[in-house]
């Protein structure tokens, strides 16, 4: 059975389940405490069970030139991110280390069990006795949380005498001892502060996690828009280009007929020649940010990845998700929320927690201590049984540590005030950072809505100009330049259109990340209400100003500067 035991123990496999094991086991149980409920989490890869002999570079040169076609929707690049993103691995495995530290921390207040044995022959050259000797030891110790520490002994040696007076001798012994703190080091607030500690660490690091999570999948949504706004980029480009080419050909008609000079006609050739370099300019745009996006999803760059449009095109249909939201409200629900706030909010309590027991060191050193032994030696090998109770030896006592020098304790108490201090600035300075980054998150928001509704406005006068320049130019009523800066600004109001709809999308998520109450692992979570953990609604403390449009388009909407500055 022992042999059994010996031989699965030495197997790595068994070690690094065992490990698994307990590492995901306390995950569930805090990411249960914290969220009422338990992640499907795990660090293995498609590498993780096979030996690492077997994973060849020959494999990865194969793996990282695959070439084909793939066609993917915003939700399938999040998939692909989450399973390929080299970064997103990383972050993982960090969690996964802090709770490896945990329950190395946890370990030291379990039951240490220790098992030796040994085996020696003596055969003197100067002559006496050869002897043989066989000895074992087996102890159990328990560091307690109250500082004091309880253990066990159990000794054997067996000696053989082979020369002389061929016999044996067998010595046991049994011991237990007990110590106990009574001032410095006492209670569990001073001797359970690294586990409470690393407990607290792996708090932190579940909540920074989430919080990465969501972070993770709001980067990867905004940059699959941003991809799209560069296709869109492309198609308003190409659609210019041809426009001017067109242009281009009638003039030369006209100019073959007479009715235009050749400076009007040079004029829209080189309207027609930048057409066409802002178009090959972004299409080598889009190549290089599809190629980033790939390495950011952890596909190989022989991928051909073809993009649905349809995410952008919803959004484009039914409107910006408006949101409104009062700074003051929104900064007392990052307080509530934000996974990183509460970290820096723990960790100032940490701090106040380890001047406690730095000025514990300080203390006078009065530990109590009690020992109990029983010993035997005999012939036999059989006497673990029969012990004689007069053998037994038991003592008890006080040491006095008298704080004579304490240097190193009394730097260790200042220099955790110095720390103490810094953690109420951080913490200071973390709640003003808070409070200005929501601020300026919904400055943008409201300067990305308007600008939105600007730029709608802005692209049905530019579409208008292009058509009326045309025509009045044919009637002879116009120039050649007022076409070209007619379609100038028709292109640059549908590139920034769609730049700001993204811009808008993109502040939107980051504001409610922001606040806290955005949850990445929800359907559409970057349009969809449901993806907020709050209902807004009843959270609205200002009005939305009334959207811009043609007929209400009255400059005096806007505030004056005096207004602005009072």
């Amino acid at each position: 059975m022992i042999g059994a035991l010996a031989l699965v123990a030495c197997k790595t496999s068994y070690y690094r389940d065992k490990t698994d094991r307990d590492v995901y086991a306390i995950l569930d149980q805090i990411q249960a405490d914290l969220f009422g409920k338990e992640e499907d989490f795990t660090i293995d890869t498609r590498y993780s069970e096979r030996d690492v002999d077997e994973v060849t570079r020959e494999e990865i040169f194969a793996d990282r030139s695959l070439q084909q076609a793939m066609e993917i929707n915003v939700d399938r690049a999040l998939e692909l991110a989450i399973e390929g993103s080299r970064e997103y691995q990383t972050q993982k495995e960090s969690l996964y280390l802090s709770a490896l530290g945990l329950s190395e921390t946890e370990f030291v207040f379990s039951p240490q069990f220790l098992a030796t044995a040994g085996a020696d022959y003596t055969d003197p050259q100067g002559g006496g006795d050869s002897l043989g000797g066989v000895s074992s030891r087996l102890s159990v110790s328990q560091f307690m949380r109250t500082g004091g520490r309880i253990s066990a002994n159990l000794a054997r040696d067996l000696t053989r005498f082979y020369v002389g007076s061929p016999r044996q001798q067998v010595s046991d012994a049994i011991s237990l001892n007990l110590s106990q703190p009574l001032l410095r080091g006492f209670g569990s607030r001073v001797a359970a502060e690294n586990l409470r500690q690393s407990e607290r660490n792996v708090i932190y690091a579940i909540r920074g996690f989430n919080h990465y999570q969501n972070q993770f999948a709001v980067q990867k949504v905004l940059d699959y828009f941003r991809l799209l706004r560069g296709r869109d980029i492309i198609r308003n480009s190409f659609a210019d280009y041809q426009s001017r080419t067109n242009e281009t050909a009638r003039l030369v008609e006209q100019l073959e007929a007479g009715r235009v000079s050749t400076v009007d006609l040079g004029e829209i050739q080189q309207a027609e020649l930048t057409s066409k370099n802002n178009y090959i300019n972004a299409i080598a745009s889009y190549g290089t940010d599809l190629d980033s996006f790939k390495i950011d999803l952890g596909l190989p760059l022989g991928i051909d990845l073809k993009l649905d449009d349809s995410a952008l095109e919803n959004i484009t249909k039914v409107g910006l998700p408006l949101l409104e939201l009062d700074a003051e409200r929104a900064f007392e629900l990052a307080i509530e929320y934000s996974w990183p706030l509460m970290n820096q909010i723990d960790q100032f309590e940490d701090a106040k927690r380890k001047v406690y027991v730095a000025a514990n060191r300080l203390k006078p050193g009065l530990d109590f201590f009690a020992n109990a032994s029983l010993s035997d030696s005999n012939d036999s090998i059989n006497q673990y049984a029969s012990f004689d109770s007069d053998n037994l030896r038991t003592s008890m006592g006080f040491e006095l540590d008298i704080p004579i020098n304490r240097f190193s304790e009394r730097n260790q108490y200042r220099t955790t005030l110095i720390n103490f201090e810094r953690a109420l600035r951080n913490l200071g300075l973390a709640l003003d950072n808070k409070r200005n980054a929501i601020r300026l998150a919904l400055r943008n928001l409201k300067q990305y809505e308007q600008n939105y509704e600007i730029q709608k406005i802005s692209m049905e006068l530019a579409s208008k100009r292009v058509t009326g320049a045309s025509l009045t130019y044919q009637a002879g009523r116009a120039t050649v330049d007022q076409i070209v800066r007619a379609q100038d600004n028709l292109v640059a109001a549908r590139n920034a259109l769609s730049t700001t709809m993204v811009n808008y999308i993109g502040e939107r998520m980051n504001l409610l990340l922001e606040i806290g109450i955005l949850r990445a692992d929800r359907e559409d979570f970057w349009i969809s209400q449901d993806a907020v953990v709050v209902d807004l609604k009843s959270e609205q403390l200002s009005q939305r100003p009334e959207a811009i449009t043609p007929a209400d388009n009255n400059p005096q909407l806007l505030k004056t500067p005096d207004q602005l500055f009072q």
